[in-house]
C-alpha cells in the first residue's frame, strides 16, 4: 500500500475528504482506505470517519458516459 498518498481527494460529487491512513481487514487482510470528511453532516456530524476497501476507493465510475475516478487526488 505504500503506493497510495494521504492527503485531500475530491469525490466525483463534488465533496472532499482526507486520506489519513491505510488498513488491512482482520480476518481477510482486504485493503482498506481510512478518510475523513472535509465538511459538516447534518447526519454525521463534522470530520466523519469512513472506510472503504482500496478497491472501491480507486475504482472509476461511469457518470452521463464518462469515467471518472471516484475521489480524485488534489494535494
Amino acid at each position: 500500500m505504500s503506493d497510495l498518498k494521504l492527503g485531500k481527494y475530491q469525490h466525483y460529487k463534488g465533496k472532499q475528504y482526507e486520506v489519513i491512513g491505510f488498513a488491512r481487514h482482520s480476518e481477510t487482510l482486504e485493503e482498506l482506505v481510512i478518510y475523513k470528511a472535509l465538511y459538516d453532516s447534518e447526519e454525521f456530524g463534522s470530520n466523519a470517519l469512513w472506510v472503504r476497501p482500496k478497491s472501491m476507493f480507486f475504482e472509476t465510475v461511469n457518470i452521463d458516459g464518462q469515467e471518472l475516478p471516484r475521489f480524485r487526488y488534489i494535494e
